[in-house]
């Protein structure tokens, strides 16, 4: 029996006694459905893995799909791929994670089938006045407030530079100007050189492996110019493995993650594989970490977060769009903030903290953004 969170508002439950999928309220025979787009493991291996997890745990109420890897370019396969999940009657939930460049056509066309929708995104990509209005929940890490952490965190494992590896589509977005102005201004604050840096874009021509290449060539220049003691960072999960690889065996420092996580580039730059038993345990990949990390005389000098926040978001989502089926597909309980970051919470093993967005002056109040707490290898 899945218990009825507190958007299930006293009121709401004696309207709507049965789940809005036609099942018995709370029960797993509801019909109600969650569909969860994600993309690739190429370009996200985490969010895929956190979608299937979600699927396995309720193969009758959660459906999944991916997007291309070039979906910048591909913005009608994005769209879609989404109208063909939305267009099974039973989903009245869609978890967009992460929700990329098309993902307001996308979720436009899905409202065409479905004007009552739930629309749940995670990480977006397009700018807030873009996507905010057509989604009922998004939530993501706080970049902004990263521009200050990460520097913070790069002075605590030893840096004397900064490098922030970014191109072009990223750097367009408005929060992700005022996060470089934020790694700008603290990195001076902090004796820290910042150095901004071009590289390419997976969606280019190079494509990821191109991308990817460059990561491999680039960092030992860069050591070599600015010597061990050089923090790297890039806007870009496709871009973090090779960095982190050039990292550790050049005796780098890398104090993030673009998605911070423990489960993000470390596992499979260390050789690690998580055991069937131990999937979604936490502290498992963290003490497994820590000791691949020590084993390479690297201890001290990487960080991440101690919670998967890209999971969690997932799994969060998911959580929380299931619950508001079984609660009757309430109206006016859309969007409870606080019992969202419980659900994320949860699904990150802790408690998380958030608050809305503000970009540019401007308050996105369906914008929720979290920051986490650091551990260092």
């Amino acid at each position: 029996m899945k218990k009825i969170i507190a958007l299930a508002l006293a009121a709401v439950m004696a309207f709507s006694l049965v789940a809005c999928g036609g099942g018995e309220t709370g029960g797993e025979d509801s019909l109600g459905k969650v569909a969860i787009i994600t993309g690739t493991v190429t370009q996200g291996e985490e969010d895929f893995q956190a979608a299937e997890k979600m699927k396995a745990k309720y193969p009758d109420r959660v459906i999944t799909a991916t997007y291309p890897d070039n979906f910048d370019k591909e913005t009608e396969t994005v769209i879609s791929n989404v109208v063909s999940l939305v267009s099974d009657p039973d989903v009245k939930v869609l978890v967009f994670q992460q929700a990329v460049s098309g993902a307001r056509a996308a979720i436009d066309a899905a409202r065409e089938i479905n004007p009552d929708l739930l629309v749940l995104c995670g990480v977006a990509h397009e700018e807030a006045n873009i996507i905010s209005p057509v989604a009922d929940v998004i939530v993501g890490t706080d970049g902004i407030r990263t521009g200050l952490t990460i520097p913070q965190q790069a002075a605590k494992l030893g840096a004397k530079t900064l490098v922030h590896y970014s191109f072009a589509r990223h750097l367009a977005g408005t929060a992700t100007q005022e996060r470089v102005a934020n790694f700008k201004s603290e990195c001076e604050k902090l004796g820290i050189e910042f150095v901004m840096a071009d590289a390419p874009d997976p969606l280019s021509d190079v494509g990821v492996a191109g991308a990817q290449q460059f990561m491999l060539e680039d960092v030992p220049k860069m050591v070599d110019k600015y010597g061990k003691d050089t923090a790297f960072f890039s806007t870009n999960c496709a871009l973090q493995e090779p960095m982190l690889k050039k990292v550790l065996e050049l005796g780098a420092i890398y104090p993030q993650p673009c998605c911070p996580s423990p489960y993000h580039a470390f596992p499979n730059v260390l050789g690690i594989e998580i055991p069937e038993d131990k999937a979604g345990d936490v502290q498992y990949c963290i003490d497994e970490v820590t000791k691949a990390i020590a084993d390479l005389g690297m201890t001290g000098r990487t960080s991440t977060w101690t919670c998967p926040m890209n999971m969690a978001y997932i799994g969060g989502l998911t959580e929380y769009g299931l619950a508001w089926i079984d609660a009757g597909c309430p109206a006016d309980a859309r969007f409870v903030p606080d019992e969202v970051s419980r659900y994320i919470g949860e699904a990150a093993g802790g408690d998380v903290q958030y608050h809305v967005q503000v970009i540019d002056g401007i308050e996105y109040p369906n914008i929720l953004v979290f920051l986490g707490e650091y551990i260092t290898f």
